[in-house]
Protein backbone atom coordinates (compact mmCIF):
# COMPACT_ATOMS: atom_id res chain seq x y z
CA UNK A 1 0.00 0.00 0.00
CA UNK A 2 2.81 2.43 0.85
CA UNK A 3 4.43 1.76 -2.51
CA UNK A 4 1.19 2.65 -4.31
CA UNK A 5 0.88 5.92 -2.39
CA UNK A 6 4.44 6.94 -3.15
CA UNK A 7 3.90 6.15 -6.82
CA UNK A 8 0.89 8.47 -6.88
CA UNK A 9 2.91 11.26 -5.25
CA UNK A 10 5.72 10.84 -7.78
CA UNK A 11 3.21 11.07 -10.62
CA UNK A 12 1.84 14.31 -9.20
CA UNK A 13 5.13 16.13 -9.08
CA UNK A 14 7.20 14.67 -11.92
CA UNK A 15 5.72 16.84 -14.65
CA UNK A 16 6.21 20.12 -12.85
CA UNK A 17 9.72 19.50 -11.51
CA UNK A 18 11.47 17.54 -14.24
CA UNK A 19 14.07 20.31 -14.39
CA UNK A 20 16.87 20.67 -11.83
CA UNK A 21 15.80 22.66 -8.76
CA UNK A 22 18.46 25.30 -9.59
CA UNK A 23 17.76 25.46 -13.31
CA UNK A 24 15.45 28.44 -13.92
CA UNK A 25 12.24 27.90 -15.87
CA UNK A 26 8.74 29.38 -16.00
CA UNK A 27 5.79 27.03 -16.44
CA UNK A 28 2.44 28.83 -16.70
CA UNK A 29 -0.93 27.35 -15.73
CA UNK A 30 -2.81 30.60 -16.32
CA UNK A 31 -2.95 32.15 -18.81
CA UNK A 32 -2.50 29.35 -21.30
CA UNK A 33 -1.56 31.69 -24.16
CA UNK A 34 0.98 34.48 -24.57
CA UNK A 35 -1.61 36.87 -26.05
CA UNK A 36 -4.96 37.15 -24.30
CA UNK A 37 -8.11 39.13 -25.01
CA UNK A 38 -10.20 39.60 -21.85
CA UNK A 39 -13.39 41.36 -20.76
CA UNK A 40 -12.60 41.54 -17.02
CA UNK A 41 -9.96 43.75 -15.44
CA UNK A 42 -8.97 41.30 -12.68
CA UNK A 43 -6.72 38.54 -14.01
CA UNK A 44 -4.27 36.11 -12.44
CA UNK A 45 -0.94 34.70 -13.53
CA UNK A 46 -0.24 31.31 -11.95
CA UNK A 47 2.38 28.68 -12.51
CA UNK A 48 5.67 27.34 -11.24
CA UNK A 49 9.38 28.01 -11.44
CA UNK A 50 12.41 26.25 -9.94
CA UNK A 51 12.25 25.80 -6.17
CA UNK A 52 15.32 27.98 -5.57
CA UNK A 53 14.40 30.66 -8.09
CA UNK A 54 13.38 34.24 -7.53
CA UNK A 55 10.67 35.68 -9.76
CA UNK A 56 9.76 39.18 -10.89
CA UNK A 57 6.90 40.44 -13.02
CA UNK A 58 7.62 43.84 -14.57
CA UNK A 59 10.34 44.26 -11.97
CA UNK A 60 8.11 43.52 -8.98
CA UNK A 61 9.12 40.63 -6.77
CA UNK A 62 6.62 37.73 -6.64
CA UNK A 63 6.45 35.19 -3.83
CA UNK A 64 7.69 31.75 -4.85
CA UNK A 65 6.49 28.92 -2.60
CA UNK A 66 8.79 26.04 -1.59
CA UNK A 67 7.06 23.95 -4.27
CA UNK A 68 8.05 26.53 -6.91
CA UNK A 69 4.43 27.68 -7.28
CA UNK A 70 3.47 31.33 -7.63
CA UNK A 71 0.30 33.39 -8.15
CA UNK A 72 0.09 37.05 -9.11
CA UNK A 73 -2.96 39.30 -9.36
CA UNK A 74 -3.39 41.82 -12.18
CA UNK A 75 -5.74 44.78 -12.36
CA UNK A 76 -5.70 45.72 -16.02
CA UNK A 77 -6.51 49.05 -17.56
CA UNK A 78 -8.47 49.21 -20.81
CA UNK A 79 -6.27 48.62 -23.83
CA UNK A 80 -3.05 46.67 -24.21
CA UNK A 81 -0.79 45.60 -21.33
CA UNK A 82 2.35 43.50 -21.38
CA UNK A 83 4.14 41.73 -18.55
CA UNK A 84 7.73 40.56 -18.53
CA UNK A 85 8.42 37.63 -16.19
CA UNK A 86 12.00 36.81 -15.17
CA UNK A 87 13.03 33.78 -13.10
CA UNK A 88 16.50 34.10 -11.50
CA UNK A 89 18.67 31.30 -10.12
CA UNK A 90 22.38 31.77 -9.44
CA UNK A 91 23.87 35.04 -10.74
CA UNK A 92 23.81 35.15 -14.49
CA UNK A 93 21.25 32.35 -14.85
CA UNK A 94 17.74 33.48 -15.73
CA UNK A 95 14.85 32.93 -18.13
CA UNK A 96 12.10 35.28 -19.13
CA UNK A 97 8.60 34.98 -20.55
CA UNK A 98 6.32 37.71 -21.87
CA UNK A 99 2.53 37.82 -21.61
CA UNK A 100 0.23 40.33 -23.27
CA UNK A 101 -3.38 41.24 -22.48
CA UNK A 102 -5.93 43.27 -24.38
CA UNK A 103 -8.65 44.35 -21.99
CA UNK A 104 -11.80 45.57 -23.71
CA UNK A 105 -14.56 47.19 -21.73
CA UNK A 106 -17.91 45.49 -22.32
CA UNK A 107 -20.05 47.48 -24.70
CA UNK A 108 -23.12 49.01 -23.09
CA UNK A 109 -26.44 47.58 -24.25
CA UNK A 110 -27.61 49.38 -27.33
CA UNK A 111 -31.09 50.07 -28.61
CA UNK A 112 -32.41 48.83 -31.94
CA UNK A 113 -32.16 51.67 -34.45
CA UNK A 114 -34.17 50.26 -37.38
CA UNK A 115 -37.39 48.33 -37.83
CA UNK A 116 -36.10 44.93 -36.74
CA UNK A 117 -35.71 42.44 -33.91
CA UNK A 118 -32.44 42.14 -32.00
CA UNK A 119 -33.60 39.07 -30.07
CA UNK A 120 -36.63 36.82 -29.57
CA UNK A 121 -36.88 34.68 -26.43
CA UNK A 122 -39.54 32.21 -25.32
CA UNK A 123 -39.99 30.78 -21.84
CA UNK A 124 -39.86 27.93 -21.04
CA UNK A 125 -36.86 27.78 -23.36
CA UNK A 126 -36.84 24.96 -25.91
CA UNK A 127 -39.26 23.19 -28.23
CA UNK A 128 -42.62 22.85 -26.48
CA UNK A 129 -45.44 20.33 -26.43
CA UNK A 130 -48.20 22.16 -24.54
CA UNK A 131 -51.76 21.65 -23.37
CA UNK A 132 -54.57 23.89 -22.18
CA UNK A 133 -53.56 25.95 -19.18
CA UNK A 134 -49.85 26.06 -19.99
CA UNK A 135 -48.28 29.52 -20.14
CA UNK A 136 -45.88 30.67 -22.85
CA UNK A 137 -43.89 33.83 -22.13
CA UNK A 138 -42.42 35.84 -24.99
CA UNK A 139 -39.79 38.57 -24.74
CA UNK A 140 -38.31 40.49 -27.65
CA UNK A 141 -35.87 43.32 -28.14
CA UNK A 142 -36.85 45.50 -31.09
CA UNK A 143 -37.32 49.06 -32.31
CA UNK A 144 -39.00 51.19 -29.66
CA UNK A 145 -42.43 52.77 -30.09
CA UNK A 146 -43.93 50.00 -32.24
CA UNK A 147 -46.78 47.51 -32.10
CA UNK A 148 -45.63 43.92 -31.58
CA UNK A 149 -47.93 40.92 -32.09
CA UNK A 150 -47.17 37.21 -31.59
CA UNK A 151 -49.13 34.76 -33.73
CA UNK A 152 -52.06 36.90 -34.91
CA UNK A 153 -53.57 38.27 -31.76
CA UNK A 154 -51.19 38.15 -28.80
CA UNK A 155 -49.99 41.64 -27.98
CA UNK A 156 -46.55 42.20 -26.53
CA UNK A 157 -46.25 45.37 -24.49
CA UNK A 158 -43.22 47.63 -24.32
CA UNK A 159 -41.87 47.81 -20.79
CA UNK A 160 -41.65 51.43 -19.52
CA UNK A 161 -38.05 52.48 -18.93
CA UNK A 162 -39.04 54.51 -15.87
CA UNK A 163 -40.54 51.46 -14.21
CA UNK A 164 -37.87 48.86 -14.91
CA UNK A 165 -34.64 50.81 -15.34
CA UNK A 166 -34.13 49.03 -18.65
CA UNK A 167 -33.62 50.22 -22.19
CA UNK A 168 -36.38 51.14 -24.63
CA UNK A 169 -37.61 48.49 -27.03
CA UNK A 170 -38.12 45.57 -24.63
CA UNK A 171 -41.51 43.96 -25.29
CA UNK A 172 -43.08 41.20 -23.22
CA UNK A 173 -46.26 39.16 -23.23
CA UNK A 174 -47.72 35.96 -21.83
CA UNK A 175 -50.17 33.58 -23.41
CA UNK A 176 -52.22 30.87 -21.70
CA UNK A 177 -52.94 27.94 -23.98
CA UNK A 178 -56.67 27.29 -24.50
CA UNK A 179 -58.63 24.14 -25.21
CA UNK A 180 -59.60 25.52 -28.62
CA UNK A 181 -55.98 26.04 -29.72
CA UNK A 182 -54.69 23.70 -32.39
CA UNK A 183 -51.02 24.59 -32.81
CA UNK A 184 -49.22 22.60 -35.42
CA UNK A 185 -45.51 21.94 -35.03
CA UNK A 186 -44.43 25.46 -35.89
CA UNK A 187 -42.37 28.35 -34.68
CA UNK A 188 -44.04 31.44 -33.25
CA UNK A 189 -44.39 34.26 -35.82
CA UNK A 190 -43.87 37.71 -34.31
CA UNK A 191 -44.74 40.87 -36.25
CA UNK A 192 -43.55 44.39 -35.50
CA UNK A 193 -45.31 47.40 -37.01
CA UNK A 194 -43.92 50.93 -36.82
CA UNK A 195 -45.86 54.20 -36.72
CA UNK A 196 -45.83 54.43 -40.51
CA UNK A 197 -47.43 51.01 -40.91
CA UNK A 198 -44.31 49.18 -42.10
CA UNK A 199 -44.04 45.61 -40.81
CA UNK A 200 -41.46 42.89 -40.38
CA UNK A 201 -42.19 39.32 -39.25
CA UNK A 202 -39.69 36.90 -37.75
CA UNK A 203 -40.06 33.52 -36.05
CA UNK A 204 -38.98 32.26 -32.67
CA UNK A 205 -36.01 29.92 -32.44
CA UNK A 206 -38.09 27.08 -30.96
CA UNK A 207 -41.38 25.55 -32.09
CA UNK A 208 -44.63 24.98 -30.21
CA UNK A 209 -47.16 22.19 -30.68
CA UNK A 210 -50.27 21.00 -28.86
CA UNK A 211 -49.91 17.74 -26.96
CA UNK A 212 -52.50 15.94 -29.05
CA UNK A 213 -55.34 13.82 -27.57
CA UNK A 214 -54.22 10.80 -29.59
CA UNK A 215 -50.58 10.94 -28.54
CA UNK A 216 -49.40 8.35 -25.96
CA UNK A 217 -49.42 10.02 -22.55
CA UNK A 218 -48.53 7.25 -20.10
CA UNK A 219 -44.84 6.45 -19.73
CA UNK A 220 -42.86 4.19 -17.43
CA UNK A 221 -39.44 4.78 -15.95
CA UNK A 222 -36.55 2.65 -17.13
CA UNK A 223 -33.19 1.83 -15.63
CA UNK A 224 -32.03 2.29 -12.07
CA UNK A 225 -31.20 5.99 -12.17
CA UNK A 226 -34.51 7.47 -13.33
CA UNK A 227 -35.24 10.61 -11.34
CA UNK A 228 -37.79 13.39 -11.27
CA UNK A 229 -36.83 17.06 -11.34
CA UNK A 230 -38.61 19.86 -9.51
CA UNK A 231 -38.39 22.23 -12.47
CA UNK A 232 -36.49 23.26 -15.56
CA UNK A 233 -33.65 25.04 -13.81
CA UNK A 234 -30.05 23.87 -14.07
CA UNK A 235 -26.86 24.57 -12.21
CA UNK A 236 -23.42 23.14 -12.92
CA UNK A 237 -24.44 19.93 -11.12
CA UNK A 238 -27.70 19.51 -13.06
CA UNK A 239 -31.35 20.14 -12.29
CA UNK A 240 -32.71 19.93 -8.75
CA UNK A 241 -33.73 16.30 -8.22
CA UNK A 242 -36.86 15.23 -6.39
CA UNK A 243 -35.37 11.78 -6.04
CA UNK A 244 -34.73 8.47 -7.75
CA UNK A 245 -37.60 6.19 -8.79
CA UNK A 246 -37.82 2.44 -9.20
CA UNK A 247 -38.15 1.10 -12.75
CA UNK A 248 -41.57 0.66 -14.42
CA UNK A 249 -43.17 3.46 -12.38
CA UNK A 250 -46.06 4.94 -14.35
CA UNK A 251 -46.03 8.64 -15.16
CA UNK A 252 -48.73 10.85 -16.66
CA UNK A 253 -47.04 12.94 -19.37
CA UNK A 254 -48.76 16.24 -20.15
CA UNK A 255 -46.14 18.08 -22.21
CA UNK A 256 -42.52 18.49 -23.11
CA UNK A 257 -39.93 21.26 -22.87
CA UNK A 258 -36.81 20.60 -24.90
CA UNK A 259 -35.62 17.13 -23.87
CA UNK A 260 -37.70 16.95 -20.68
CA UNK A 261 -41.22 15.61 -20.33
CA UNK A 262 -43.62 17.42 -18.05
CA UNK A 263 -45.29 15.06 -15.59
CA UNK A 264 -48.62 15.52 -13.77
CA UNK A 265 -47.95 14.00 -10.35
CA UNK A 266 -51.19 15.07 -8.71
CA UNK A 267 -53.91 17.66 -9.07
CA UNK A 268 -51.65 20.50 -7.97
CA UNK A 269 -48.17 19.10 -8.54
CA UNK A 270 -46.03 18.72 -11.65
CA UNK A 271 -42.44 17.62 -12.27
CA UNK A 272 -40.06 16.92 -15.17
CA UNK A 273 -38.04 13.95 -16.31
CA UNK A 274 -35.37 13.56 -19.01
CA UNK A 275 -36.74 11.83 -22.11
CA UNK A 276 -34.06 9.12 -22.08
CA UNK A 277 -35.28 7.86 -18.69
CA UNK A 278 -38.78 6.81 -19.81
CA UNK A 279 -40.55 4.84 -22.50
CA UNK A 280 -44.19 5.20 -23.53
CA UNK A 281 -46.94 2.64 -23.18
CA UNK A 282 -49.47 2.27 -26.01
CA UNK A 283 -52.47 4.59 -25.96
CA UNK A 284 -55.26 3.38 -23.68
CA UNK A 285 -53.46 2.88 -20.36
CA UNK A 286 -55.17 4.52 -17.39
CA UNK A 287 -53.79 7.62 -15.67
CA UNK A 288 -51.61 6.46 -12.74
CA UNK A 289 -53.83 6.32 -9.65
CA UNK A 290 -54.71 3.87 -6.92
CA UNK A 291 -56.54 3.34 -3.67
CA UNK A 292 -54.32 2.13 -0.85
CA UNK A 293 -54.61 -1.52 0.13
CA UNK A 294 -53.13 -3.70 2.87
CA UNK A 295 -50.36 -2.38 5.17
CA UNK A 296 -47.69 -4.20 7.12
CA UNK A 297 -44.86 -2.97 9.37
CA UNK A 298 -42.29 -5.59 10.34
CA UNK A 299 -38.60 -6.45 10.61
CA UNK A 300 -36.21 -9.20 9.65
CA UNK A 301 -32.69 -9.92 10.88
CA UNK A 302 -31.23 -6.77 9.23
CA UNK A 303 -33.89 -4.18 8.31
CA UNK A 304 -37.31 -2.82 9.18
CA UNK A 305 -40.00 -2.58 6.48
CA UNK A 306 -43.20 -0.73 5.73
CA UNK A 307 -45.28 -2.18 2.87
CA UNK A 308 -48.34 -0.54 1.32
CA UNK A 309 -50.49 -2.31 -1.24
CA UNK A 310 -51.34 -0.34 -4.39
CA UNK A 311 -52.96 -1.25 -7.72
CA UNK A 312 -50.20 0.36 -9.81
CA UNK A 313 -46.61 1.52 -9.46
CA UNK A 314 -47.10 5.19 -8.66
CA UNK A 315 -44.41 7.92 -8.47
CA UNK A 316 -43.22 8.95 -5.04
CA UNK A 317 -40.94 11.30 -3.16
CA UNK A 318 -39.16 10.64 0.13
CA UNK A 319 -37.45 13.07 2.47
CA UNK A 320 -35.99 13.19 5.95
CA UNK A 321 -37.00 15.16 9.02
CA UNK A 322 -34.96 15.65 12.19
CA UNK A 323 -35.70 16.51 15.84
CA UNK A 324 -37.45 14.07 15.98
CA UNK A 325 -36.17 11.90 13.18
CA UNK A 326 -38.74 10.78 10.60
CA UNK A 327 -38.86 9.40 7.08
CA UNK A 328 -41.68 10.88 4.99
CA UNK A 329 -42.86 9.34 1.72
CA UNK A 330 -45.41 11.07 -0.51
CA UNK A 331 -47.13 8.78 -3.02
CA UNK A 332 -48.61 10.68 -5.97
CA UNK A 333 -51.90 9.48 -7.41
CA UNK A 334 -52.76 7.46 -4.29
CA UNK A 335 -55.96 7.89 -2.26
CA UNK A 336 -56.53 6.58 1.24
CA UNK A 337 -58.66 3.46 1.45
CA UNK A 338 -57.09 1.99 4.60
CA UNK A 339 -58.70 1.82 8.03
CA UNK A 340 -55.80 0.18 9.87
CA UNK A 341 -52.20 -0.95 9.56
CA UNK A 342 -50.52 -3.85 11.31
CA UNK A 343 -47.27 -3.23 13.18
CA UNK A 344 -45.25 -6.19 14.48
CA UNK A 345 -42.94 -6.18 17.49
CA UNK A 346 -39.90 -7.41 15.54
CA UNK A 347 -39.12 -3.90 14.30
CA UNK A 348 -36.05 -2.36 15.89
CA UNK A 349 -35.67 1.10 14.28
CA UNK A 350 -39.24 2.05 13.45
CA UNK A 351 -40.97 3.68 16.40
CA UNK A 352 -44.34 4.35 14.78
CA UNK A 353 -46.01 4.67 11.37
CA UNK A 354 -48.98 6.78 10.41
CA UNK A 355 -50.50 8.22 7.24
CA UNK A 356 -52.63 11.12 6.02
CA UNK A 357 -54.21 12.35 2.81
CA UNK A 358 -52.46 15.73 2.62
CA UNK A 359 -54.23 16.80 -0.58
CA UNK A 360 -56.01 15.32 -3.57
CA UNK A 361 -53.88 12.47 -4.98
CA UNK A 362 -51.05 12.94 -2.47
CA UNK A 363 -50.91 10.22 0.19
CA UNK A 364 -48.29 10.77 2.89
CA UNK A 365 -46.58 8.02 4.89
CA UNK A 366 -44.68 9.09 8.00
CA UNK A 367 -42.25 6.76 9.74
CA UNK A 368 -40.99 7.80 13.16
CA UNK A 369 -37.51 6.48 14.04
CA UNK A 370 -36.15 5.47 17.43
CA UNK A 371 -32.71 7.05 16.97
CA UNK A 372 -31.95 10.67 16.12
CA UNK A 373 -29.53 9.71 13.32
CA UNK A 374 -30.81 8.64 9.89
CA UNK A 375 -28.88 5.62 8.58
CA UNK A 376 -30.64 5.46 5.24
CA UNK A 377 -33.68 3.93 3.61
CA UNK A 378 -34.81 2.57 0.25
CA UNK A 379 -38.11 2.95 -1.61
CA UNK A 380 -39.00 0.41 -4.28
CA UNK A 381 -41.79 -1.82 -5.56
CA UNK A 382 -42.34 -5.53 -5.12
CA UNK A 383 -45.02 -6.12 -7.69
CA UNK A 384 -47.46 -3.27 -7.04
CA UNK A 385 -46.63 -3.18 -3.34
CA UNK A 386 -44.66 -0.13 -2.24
CA UNK A 387 -41.79 -1.11 0.05
CA UNK A 388 -39.94 1.28 2.35
CA UNK A 389 -36.86 -0.45 3.70
CA UNK A 390 -35.36 1.24 6.77
CA UNK A 391 -31.76 0.72 7.76
CA UNK A 392 -31.17 0.19 11.47
CA UNK A 393 -28.55 1.96 13.50
CA UNK A 394 -25.64 -0.46 14.05
CA UNK A 395 -25.68 -2.03 17.50
CA UNK A 396 -21.90 -1.63 17.80
CA UNK A 397 -21.05 1.97 16.91
CA UNK A 398 -17.33 1.45 16.51
CA UNK A 399 -15.40 1.82 13.28
CA UNK A 400 -14.29 -1.83 13.39
CA UNK A 401 -17.94 -2.86 13.00
CA UNK A 402 -18.66 -0.69 9.95
CA UNK A 403 -18.36 -0.91 6.20
CA UNK A 404 -17.11 2.46 4.97
CA UNK A 405 -16.98 3.56 1.35
CA UNK A 406 -14.14 5.83 0.25
CA UNK A 407 -14.62 7.55 -3.08
CA UNK A 408 -11.50 9.04 -4.67
CA UNK A 409 -12.86 11.85 -6.84
CA UNK A 410 -12.21 12.06 -10.58
CA UNK A 411 -9.69 9.78 -12.32
CA UNK A 412 -8.50 8.95 -15.82
CA UNK A 413 -9.69 11.44 -18.43
CA UNK A 414 -11.61 13.28 -15.68
CA UNK A 415 -8.62 15.09 -14.21
CA UNK A 416 -10.52 17.53 -12.00
CA UNK A 417 -8.86 20.70 -10.73
CA UNK A 418 -5.25 21.62 -11.44
CA UNK A 419 -2.66 23.34 -9.24
CA UNK A 420 -0.03 25.96 -10.14
CA UNK A 421 2.76 23.36 -10.24
CA UNK A 422 0.79 21.10 -12.59
CA UNK A 423 -0.61 18.86 -9.87
CA UNK A 424 -3.96 17.23 -10.58
CA UNK A 425 -7.00 16.62 -8.41
CA UNK A 426 -7.40 13.04 -9.65
CA UNK A 427 -3.93 12.06 -8.41
CA UNK A 428 -4.17 13.91 -5.09
CA UNK A 429 -7.59 12.47 -4.19
CA UNK A 430 -6.31 8.97 -4.96
CA UNK A 431 -3.26 9.48 -2.76
CA UNK A 432 -5.33 10.74 0.19
CA UNK A 433 -8.01 8.07 -0.31
CA UNK A 434 -5.44 5.29 -0.19
CA UNK A 435 -4.13 6.69 3.08
CA UNK A 436 -7.68 6.95 4.38
CA UNK A 437 -8.32 3.34 3.36
CA UNK A 438 -5.21 2.13 5.16
CA UNK A 439 -6.03 4.10 8.33
CA UNK A 440 -9.59 2.79 8.46
CA UNK A 441 -8.46 -0.78 7.85
CA UNK A 442 -5.92 -0.49 10.66
CA UNK A 443 -8.87 0.34 12.93
CA UNK A 444 -10.68 -2.81 11.73
CA UNK A 445 -13.18 -1.28 9.31
CA UNK A 446 -14.18 -2.94 6.08
CA UNK A 447 -13.40 -0.40 3.34
CA UNK A 448 -14.97 -0.28 -0.12
CA UNK A 449 -13.02 1.78 -2.66
CA UNK A 450 -14.24 3.37 -5.89
CA UNK A 451 -10.74 3.08 -7.30
CA UNK A 452 -7.30 2.18 -5.97
CA UNK A 453 -5.47 2.97 -9.21
CA UNK A 454 -5.37 5.78 -11.73
CA UNK A 455 -8.44 5.09 -13.89
CA UNK A 456 -11.72 6.63 -15.00
CA UNK A 457 -14.93 5.65 -13.20
CA UNK A 458 -18.21 7.15 -14.39
CA UNK A 459 -20.31 8.77 -11.66
CA UNK A 460 -23.34 6.66 -12.63
CA UNK A 461 -21.29 3.51 -12.15
CA UNK A 462 -20.13 4.80 -8.75
CA UNK A 463 -23.70 5.34 -7.60
CA UNK A 464 -24.89 1.92 -8.74
CA UNK A 465 -21.85 0.23 -7.19
CA UNK A 466 -22.47 1.77 -3.79
CA UNK A 467 -26.25 1.33 -3.92
CA UNK A 468 -25.59 -2.38 -4.46
CA UNK A 469 -22.83 -2.55 -1.83
CA UNK A 470 -24.83 -0.61 0.78
CA UNK A 471 -21.99 0.71 2.97
CA UNK A 472 -22.74 2.08 6.40
CA UNK A 473 -21.48 5.47 5.23
CA UNK A 474 -19.59 7.06 2.34
CA UNK A 475 -16.91 9.74 2.19
CA UNK A 476 -16.10 11.26 -1.20
CA UNK A 477 -12.69 12.96 -1.38
CA UNK A 478 -12.18 16.00 -3.62
CA UNK A 479 -10.19 19.22 -4.03
CA UNK A 480 -11.73 22.58 -4.76
CA UNK A 481 -10.70 25.20 -7.32
CA UNK A 482 -11.30 28.89 -7.90
CA UNK A 483 -10.61 31.43 -10.60
CA UNK A 484 -9.03 33.49 -7.81
CA UNK A 485 -5.89 31.57 -6.75
CA UNK A 486 -4.81 34.12 -4.15
CA UNK A 487 -7.79 35.13 -2.02
CA UNK A 488 -9.95 32.00 -2.16
CA UNK A 489 -8.78 29.20 0.09
CA UNK A 490 -10.01 26.85 2.79
CA UNK A 491 -11.78 23.57 3.45
CA UNK A 492 -15.44 22.60 3.06
CA UNK A 493 -17.81 19.65 3.32
CA UNK A 494 -21.13 18.92 1.62
CA UNK A 495 -24.27 16.89 2.21
CA UNK A 496 -27.53 16.42 0.31
CA UNK A 497 -30.10 15.43 2.94
CA UNK A 498 -30.61 16.99 6.35
CA UNK A 499 -30.61 13.59 8.03
CA UNK A 500 -27.02 13.06 6.88
CA UNK A 501 -25.73 16.50 7.90
CA UNK A 502 -24.12 15.30 11.13
CA UNK A 503 -21.50 13.23 9.28
CA UNK A 504 -20.30 16.08 7.07
CA UNK A 505 -20.37 18.55 9.95
CA UNK A 506 -18.31 16.29 12.21
CA UNK A 507 -15.66 15.87 9.50
CA UNK A 508 -15.72 19.61 8.77
CA UNK A 509 -14.97 20.55 12.39
CA UNK A 510 -12.02 18.15 12.44
CA UNK A 511 -10.65 19.47 9.13
CA UNK A 512 -10.58 22.99 10.59
CA UNK A 513 -8.11 21.71 13.20
CA UNK A 514 -5.52 21.56 10.40
CA UNK A 515 -5.43 25.37 10.40
CA UNK A 516 -7.41 25.64 7.16
CA UNK A 517 -9.77 28.54 6.61
CA UNK A 518 -13.51 28.03 6.74
CA UNK A 519 -15.30 27.64 3.43
CA UNK A 520 -18.41 26.10 5.00
CA UNK A 521 -20.50 22.98 5.50
CA UNK A 522 -22.98 23.11 2.63
CA UNK A 523 -26.37 21.37 2.55
CA UNK A 524 -28.77 20.40 -0.25
CA UNK A 525 -25.70 19.82 -2.43
CA UNK A 526 -26.89 18.48 -5.78
CA UNK A 527 -23.89 16.22 -6.49
CA UNK A 528 -24.54 12.71 -7.81
CA UNK A 529 -22.48 10.92 -5.15
CA UNK A 530 -24.53 12.65 -2.43
CA UNK A 531 -27.87 11.79 -4.03
CA UNK A 532 -28.49 8.19 -2.79
CA UNK A 533 -30.75 7.96 0.27
CA UNK A 534 -29.53 4.47 1.26
CA UNK A 535 -26.62 5.56 3.51
CA UNK A 536 -25.15 8.72 5.10
CA UNK A 537 -22.64 10.42 2.83
CA UNK A 538 -20.31 13.39 2.95
CA UNK A 539 -18.22 15.06 0.26
CA UNK A 540 -14.98 16.61 1.49
CA UNK A 541 -13.33 19.39 -0.51
CA UNK A 542 -10.04 19.18 1.38
CA UNK A 543 -8.76 22.59 0.25
CA UNK A 544 -8.26 24.68 -2.90
CA UNK A 545 -5.75 23.11 -5.26
CA UNK A 546 -5.76 26.38 -7.24
CA UNK A 547 -4.22 28.23 -4.26
CA UNK A 548 -0.39 27.88 -4.11
CA UNK A 549 -0.28 27.57 -0.32
CA UNK A 550 -3.10 25.03 -0.21
CA UNK A 551 -1.45 23.12 -3.04
CA UNK A 552 1.86 23.10 -1.17
CA UNK A 553 0.12 21.52 1.83
CA UNK A 554 -1.64 18.78 -0.08
CA UNK A 555 1.49 17.90 -2.06
CA UNK A 556 3.11 16.90 1.22
CA UNK A 557 2.43 13.24 2.07
CA UNK A 558 2.63 13.99 5.77
CA UNK A 559 -0.19 16.51 5.42
CA UNK A 560 -2.17 14.02 3.33
CA UNK A 561 -1.99 11.59 6.24
CA UNK A 562 -3.12 14.35 8.58
CA UNK A 563 -6.17 14.90 6.36
CA UNK A 564 -6.94 11.18 6.41
CA UNK A 565 -6.58 11.17 10.20
CA UNK A 566 -8.95 14.14 10.57
CA UNK A 567 -11.58 12.48 8.37
CA UNK A 568 -11.32 9.38 10.56
CA UNK A 569 -11.58 11.53 13.69
CA UNK A 570 -14.70 13.15 12.24
CA UNK A 571 -16.23 9.73 11.60
CA UNK A 572 -15.49 8.75 15.19
CA UNK A 573 -17.14 11.96 16.45
CA UNK A 574 -20.17 11.19 14.30
CA UNK A 575 -20.41 7.69 15.79
CA UNK A 576 -20.04 9.02 19.33
CA UNK A 577 -22.89 11.45 18.70
CA UNK A 578 -25.02 8.55 17.45
CA UNK A 579 -24.70 6.91 20.86
CA UNK A 580 -26.65 9.77 22.42
CA UNK A 581 -30.35 8.94 22.50
CA UNK A 582 -33.05 11.49 21.72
Amino acid sequence: MKKIILTAAIFITSKAFSQNADNPFIHLQEPAKEKNSVKVSKQFITGATCKNCSLTINGQSVKVYPTGAFAYELNLKPGDSSFNMIAFATPGRSVNKKIAYTYSLPLPPDTVKTLDFASIETFPEGNLFVQAGDKIKIKVKALTGCSVIAWKNISLYEIPVTKTNTMPGIYQGEYTVRETDSFLVSKIPITITDKEGKTITKESKYWVSMFGPMAPNIAVTKGRLAHLLFGLGDDRLGGAKIGYLDSMVRLHVIGKVGSRYKIQLSKYRTAYIDDDLVEFLPRGYFTPESLTDNWRVYGDSLYDYVTVGLFAKLPYQSFQLTDPSKIVVDVFGATNNTNWLTQLENVKEIKNVFYEQVEDEVFRITIELKHHQHWGHQVYYKGNTLVIKVKRQPEDLSIKNLTIAVDAGHGGSNTGAGGPTGSSEKAMTLSVSLKLQRTLQQLGAKVIMTRTTEKFVDNKDRILFYRDSLPDLLVSVHLNSSADPINVTGTSTYYRYVGFRNLSHAIYKRMLELGLKEYGNTGSFNFMLNSPIEYPSALVEMLFLSNPEDEMKILDEGFQQQVADKIVAGIKDFLEDCKKEN
